[in-house]
């Protein structure tokens, strides 16, 4: 029996969640990332929390320090693989 990953898992979900528990709105956010020479944009923000962009490493990294998260398990949190 071999395990297979799921491709194109969203973690939309959980950056959502995560930005609101951290008081963040999409604009803030969005003014937060600029100033730190992001290039991203509000809508950006709303496409990766709704599973339709995929977030950059860099911009995972930057949101792991804003949030002040010891580590990135909030961003995986109840995603599932398959296993075939």
């Amino acid at each position: 029996m071999s395990s297979n990953l799921k491709q194109d898992i969203s973690i939309g979900r959980n950056l959502k969640r995560l930005r609101v528990d951290a008081g963040y709105t999409q604009e803030r956010l969005t003014a937060k990332l600029q100033s730190m020479e992001f290039e991203i944009s509000r809508e950006i923000i709303s496409q990766m929390e709704l599973g339709k962009y995929s977030i950059r490493i860099s911009v995972l990294l930057a949101l792991k320090h804003l949030y002040k998260m010891d580590s990135f398990d909030g961003f995986f949190r109840g995603l599932d693989y398959i296993v075939k």
